[in-house]
């Protein structure tokens, strides 16, 4: 065998291993991403998806969060519209976490019907308001306008 057979031989072995490894940890690590009626569809489909991991985005049911004293722990609600969760979460919770926000929990569904998030990422208000404005604030009990330095 020449140096050139010995070289491409050589490279289609690397870029073979090279592609079988990323195949296959793409495979391990793929997760899905569905919403809770996607999500009852599948179990319905193969009750055996129950346990597997997902991430899930929903919005959370307006008055349904509940806090354990230390605040480590909420459970809560989510819903699509078309079907509900219930959701326990262990962890730190977002700042932006509150009630009718738009949610990504990722975990597992348990036999029990109750989804267990690892993760737990509340979405940002796609809208932001200006900084409020200085004059209307002038009366306000507290509020201390700059004065000018004096130079001397």
């Amino acid at each position: 065998m020449n140096a050139r057979a010995k070289f491409l031989v050589g490279g289609a072995l690397v870029l073979g291993t090279a592609g079988y490894l990323m195949a296959s940890s793409i495979s391990e690590t793929a997760q899905y991403y569905l919403t809770p009626g996607e999500l009852a569809t599948k179990v319905a489909a193969d009750p055996g998806f129950v346990e597997t991991g997902v991430k899930v985005g929903a919005r959370v049911v307006s008055g349904s969060i509940k806090r354990t004293p230390g605040g480590r722990e909420v459970a809560f609600d989510m819903t699509d519209g078309t079907r509900s969760y219930p959701v326990v979460y262990r962890g730190l919770i977002p700042d932006t976490f509150t009630d009718s926000v738009d949610v990504v929990v990722e975990g597992r569904l348990g036999k029990d019907g109750t989804f267990r998030a690892t993760v737990l990422l509340a979405k940002c208000a796609s809208r932001y308001e200006n900084a409020p404005d200085k004059e209307k604030y002038k009366n306000t009990k507290g509020y201390q306008q700059a004065k000018p330095s004096k130079v001397t």
